[in-house]
């Protein structure tokens, strides 16, 4: 079975299936993943939309060792300086470190999201320079669910981790990425070390949708 229908189309309950069933996998088989299947999954990311088309984001890869545990020792740093100042255990900020740690070291592949401004329209004013902003945020992370997709129909696991929005700073200076970019997240990837968990409680389409029916409620301009 190809997931084609006859036109050409995708599939409509293959397409529906893989939606469905990706998974956030965080544990990792050791073997590398080849750099044809990263091509793949990197071209499909790059087919998101994106406002004005201007294709805001940007993606570092991390294969080798130095640079997963260069990026995972700052980070773990910093995650725990800020605990401290909260005034957590000890215990727990060590465990939580360490596991970041192990989540990162151990992944095949680390892909740092990140996003540049540098394509997108240029303001005077505030309120346009935000949106103009948020929407590269927007695309960016479009981009991000179409890689993690990707890595899916690869039979590969993958988990989106908010973290480097807490130490942009820091990452851009120990990976030495480009001034205009703005580190994310990232993405750790990976053949999964066990099957993939169950699927979490998800909302009911009526808890996050409304159906408009009437024109009830909305004001003539």
């Amino acid at each position: 079975m190809t997931g084609l229908a006859t036109d050409g189309r995708v599939d409509r309950d293959h397409a529906h299936a893989l939606l469905r069933s990706r998974r956030s996998i965080r544990w990792y088989r050791p073997e590398p993943v080849s750099s044809e299947v990263l091509d793949r999954i990197l071209i499909s990311a790059g087919m998101a939309p994106s406002a004005h088309n201007r294709q805001p984001w940007r993606y570092l890869v991390l294969t080798d060792s130095f640079s997963k545990d260069a990026l995972a020792r700052t980070m773990g740093s910093r995650l725990a300086n800020d605990r401290q100042r909260d005034g957590d255990p000890e215990a727990a900020i060590r465990h939580d470190v360490e596991r970041s740690y192990r989540r990162i070291v151990e992944a095949a592949v680390v892909i740092v999201v990140a996003l540049t401004v540098k394509p997108m329209d240029w303001y005077p004013d505030a309120t346009r320079s935000r949106a103009e902003y948020l929407m590269a945020v927007q695309s960016t992370a479009m981009a991000t669910q179409n890689l993690l997709l990707a890595a899916h129909a690869e039979g590969l696991g993958a988990c989106w981790m908010c973290a480097p929005l807490f130490c942009q700073l820091e990452v851009r200076r120990i990976l030495g990425t480009p001034k205009d970019w703005e580190p994310q997240g990232l993405i750790t990837m990976g053949y999964p070390a066990s099957e993939p968990p169950s699927a979490k409680p998800r909302l009911a389409i009526l808890d996050f949708v409304k159906f408009k029916s009437s024109p009830a409620g909305i004001e003539d301009v």
